[in-house]
């Protein structure tokens, strides 16, 4: 009998594509599944195989039609490149848009299945920006985002500090999911949020975070101290990679160590992809994750005034103990009696007064006491969570709390040690407020010395937390990171959290080196020459070549100055050669407006706006005010500091300049909402590597039911990404020109095949291949029923369009030609590792592009100064030019020089209407 294959319907199941497959299509060709898709089951395909003895068969799965839930597809796939799992699951992955983190999420079920289970109410911390830490907040809402998605979001309403740093009030494209107020809810797939510490101890069991044995969280840390088992001895190190293996799904998590011996034999490469460095491959190695073991580190409180935060802590039941009550622990292990062997009487006599003496260290210098941690772990290889010396550790909010008192009671107010204290007390407040962020501290007894990198607050503790780099290297050290969250990065054990009030300036420079307030320091005398000048009278941008040689070369743009980039750039785009905003400028100040309102315009336009297109240089004294202004304007706060969004910065400015709602967006029959800008959420195209912000558009406002209430005069368009970390598309073409004809309400359309007045649009034709590809289909009445007779067809539902009044019937409208409404390029703001940098266009001309970067060049080191640049950059016209077909044919990584920034790095595009911004 010869071969032949039969279809069987069985019940759908949910796969995960473990490598990256190639399927091919007889439409598409070949089509590419990258590594961490989800696919859901439609059909088995089953081989007959030839008779066996007997006269029996067997059958043999060697495919499954699936359909590829990130793309639509539906394709033929080999069953070995799919691994099953909970269709629970894929529903909570299916928002996660970085495949990396969806592999590694599966691989905590207990995680998943924890977070998957949350109901309303429960406490949470999620991250806002993919760049950001977490905030916290309340979950509001868990549930797929429409009728047609099934994917899991979570609306959270954000609480405390982070209140109004959202971008919603509960609302997602016209649909009210939850309530709260304005901007103080965000909806984030599952890769987001965390779950808060619980004030209920018996929660505790399952904490997100729990550094437990059975915690979901990753299994190692980078930096993290390991051991493992080789031949006849214990080997050490610290991890430096941990992760699935590329194109190796199934083989599970590997880990990669920094030997402390030169006995291995790994260079830090699989398979051509580099997943680490070491000086030598005798320092590196790569295990499977079951063979390697954490090293329980001994947290060690180097000063009872110090308080720091090691690696290796967190919160337990017991508090913290003395070291002589550790040691008598720590000897129910063999391995005890060499610790023990290694203190000298001197060191011993320390560790028993500690727990006596109040106010003195452990050890008599540092060394010491890095020297006794390092002894005690790598003495220690006993890591599981049921380890004696683990559950003994002291709990690190024992080190945050005030010094231990004595046994009889409190310090008598006359011992040395409360004069210090008083001492110290009386200057805390001043020298407190000297500090922040690239301050050179000490923190004392014995001193350590170190920069502070980040400021801020962590979970559960009171006060004002620092990071600081230090400058040695110290067992306890981490590499900015603290319970698994990173606030900074430095080189591996340079890394310590201590109490901001337990910093102190460091005495070895001068106080006039302290790093001095950036505004004063712009004013001063000996940077008067990087000064700009007031000017007063409205100054209108110019075009053509004369804005090119006003612009071009160094000390041009704005001067970029302690995380600034992202508004130098937006304001760059906004102002240098475009007016369509220029009513933010120039609108009188009414009597409701606050003196904030008329101090922040007058700023903007007489010392930002003007002097930069009069003279091409703003400097940033005028931008740091700026900041100032903002930060005072609400709740939100680090934007005198911290790198922002440029979206966070749009919103706030807008907000207090009270600016109209730029955009009038309906999604459905629902009402039209306002917003300043639109973020693209488009479904992803099979085939389409290289999109234009048209298409992009187009396939955004089709899926989601969206159209413009009215054509906008300046469109704001944020590209599908997040932050510096998550990119949809490897390259985005900023198409020169947008056609919003199609996307408008209440506006003349002509029929996509016979160029008639249309008036019905079929969203399920969009996807139609045969009638004007790639386009929107809409038809006149004869058009859409011929189109809708094709069987594939009859279960399209056409919809009616808003057919402008006064309009002549459909049939007199033969000839008739209809305006198209479009939208001009005139400035993209790109992000490369943390940096923004724009393109703006200077004149009518395709080559007339300026590239602008605030901090090109730096002179001075840290009390120095920023050099902005604005160079020509012409070579980008070509690929602004290109066709759909050609962005088709080319590689992204072909693409070289500012076109490549362009192009890849796109996070914002402008646009503007000729027309109508001389009326709106």
């Amino acid at each position: 009998m010869s071969n032949n294959s039969e279809r069987s319907v069985h019940p759908s199941k949910m796969y995960l594509v473990r490598s990256d497959y190639q399927a091919t299509d007889h439409l598409e060709g070949t089509i590419l599944i990258p590594q961490g898709y989800l696919c859901q089951a439609q059909e088995q395909v089953y081989e007959m195989c030839p008779s066996g003895a007997g006269g029996q068969r067997r059958n043999r799965v060697e495919q499954l039609w699936v359909k590829v839930l990130d793309s639509g597809d539906v394709l033929k796939v080999d069953r070995d490149v799919l691994t099953e799992i909970r269709e629970d699951f894929a529903y909570l992955l299916e928002p996660v848009s970085d495949l990396h983190e969806r592999i590694m999420l599966i691989q905590c079920p207990k995680k998943l299945a924890l977070l998957g289970s949350l109901e309303p109410g429960a406490k949470l911390r999620v991250q806002i920006h993919s760049s950001g830490s977490k905030a916290p907040g309340v979950l509001r809402y868990r549930g797929p985002l429409g009728s047609g998605s099934s994917g899991i979001h979570f609306g959270v309403q954000l609480q405390g500090s982070a209140a109004g740093k959202g971008f919603t009030n509960g609302t997602y494209k016209g649909h009210q999911f939850f309530q709260c107020p304005e901007n103080c809810g965000v909806f984030v797939a599952v890769n987001r949020i965390e779950l808060a510490m619980s004030e209920d101890r018996s929660r505790q069991s399952i904490e997100i975070l729990s550094r437990t044995a059975d915690s979901t969280s990753p299994l190692f840390e980078i930096g993290q101290r390991v051991y493992f088992q080789m031949e006849d001895s214990i080997q050490y190190g610290e991890v430096v990679f941990c992760g699935i293996l590329p194109n190796k799904l199934d083989h599970g998590v590997f880990v990669g160590i920094h030997l402390e011996n030169r006995v291995g034999s790994w260079d830090g490469f699989f398979k051509g992809a580099q997943l680490c460095k070491f000086p030598s491959p005798e320092y590196g190695i790569l295990l499977p994750v079951s063979k390697v073991h954490k090293v329980p580190v001994v947290s060690v409180q180097i000063s009872s005034g110090s308080s720091f935060l090691s690696r290796g802590g967190s919160d337990r039941k017991q508090q913290s103990r003395s070291l002589k009550s550790r040691q008598t622990d720590v000897s129910q292990d063999p391995e005890s009696t060499n610790v023990r062997r290694q203190l000298t009487k001197k060191e011993q006599r320390s560790c028993s007064d500690a727990g006596e003496r109040p106010g003195r260290s452990y050890f008599n210098s540092l060394e010491e006491q890095a020297g006794l941690a390092r002894t005690l772990s790598t003495r220690l290889p006993h890591s599981d969570s049921s380890s004696s010396v683990d559950e003994k550790m002291p709990s690190l909010s024992s080190y945050w709390s005030t010094q231990s008192k004595p046994p009889g009671g409190e310090e008598s107010p006359s011992s040395p040690q409360s004069k210090h204290s008083a001492e110290f007390l009386k200057n805390h407040n001043e020298e407190e407020a000297k500090l922040e962020v690239n301050s050179m501290v000490e923190v004392k007894d014995p001193p350590i010395y170190g920069v502070i990198r980040w400021i801020g607050e962590i979970k559960g503790m009171t006060d004002t937390v620092a990071g600081l780099e230090l400058e040695e290297v110290i067992a306890a050290g981490t590499d900015g990171t603290y319970l698994g969250e990173r606030f900074f990065k430095c080189a591996p054990n340079k890394g310590l959290f201590v109490k901001l009030k337990n910093c102190r300036p460091d005495p070895r420079f001068p106080a006039h080196q302290v790093r001095a307030n950036q505004v004063d320091r712009c004013n001063s005398i000996a940077f008067a020459e990087w000064a700009s000048e007031k000017v007063e009278e409205d100054t209108p941008p110019e075009l053509g070549e004369q804005a090119k040689e006003r612009f071009t070369g160094w000390k041009k743009g704005i001067q970029g100055n302690f995380n600034s980039c992202y508004l130098d750039a937006t304001l760059f785009c906004l102002f240098s050669f475009s007016s369509v905003l220029d009513t933010v400028l120039l609108r009188p100040k009414g009597k409701n407006d606050s003196n904030m309102y008329g101090e922040t315009q007058e700023l903007l336009r007489s010392e930002i706006v003007n002097p930069l297109r009069k003279h091409g240089y703003v400097c940033a004294t005028k931008i740091m005010t700026l900041r100032k202004i903002l930060e005072a304007a609400g709740k939100s706060s680090g934007f005198t500091s911290e790198e922002k969004d440029p979206e966070e910065f749009l919103n706030k400015l807008f907000q207090v300049l009270k600016v109209e709602p730029l955009l009038r967006i309906r999604s459905g029959n629902q009402k039209p909402q306002d917003c300043y800008f639109y973020q693209l959420f488009p479904e992803r195209q099979t085939g389409v590597q290289i999109p234009s912000v048209q298409q992009l558009l187009e396939w955004s406002f089709v899926h989601s039911r969206l159209k413009f209430s009215e054509a906008p005069s300046c469109l704001i368009i944020q590209m599908p990404r997040f932050g510096k970390d998550f990119k949809m598309f490897n390259a985005i073409l900023p198409s020169s020109h947008l056609d919003i004809t199609d996307l408008l309400d209440d506006t003349p359309r002509e029929c996509s095949i016979c160029q008639r007045l249309a008036v019905v649009e079929c969203s399920k034709c969009y996807e139609e291949q045969d009638i004007n590809p790639g386009k929107i289909k809409q038809f006149c009445t004869t058009c859409s029923q011929q189109v809708h007779r094709h069987r594939q067809r009859h279960c399209h539902r056409p919809e009616s369009l808003q057919i402008p009044e006064g309009l002549l019937p459909e049939e007199e409208m033969e000839l008739r030609l209809f305006p198209r409404q479009t939208l001009d390029l005139y400035a993209v703001l790109c992000i490369e590792t943390s940096h923004y940098v724009s393109f703006v266009k200077h004149g009518p001309e395709d080559t007339d592009w300026l590239f602008f970067d605030s901090m090109a060049d730096r002179e001075g080191g840290q009390n120095g100064f920023n050099i902005p640049c604005v160079s020509p950059c012409p070579e980008v016209a070509p690929y602004l030019q290109m066709s759909a077909a050609e962005l088709q044919e080319l590689d992204h990584k072909s693409i070289q020089g500012s076109a490549r920034r362009l192009l890849c790095d796109a996070y914002m595009c402008f646009y503007q209407s000729p027309s109508l911004s001389l009326y709106k």
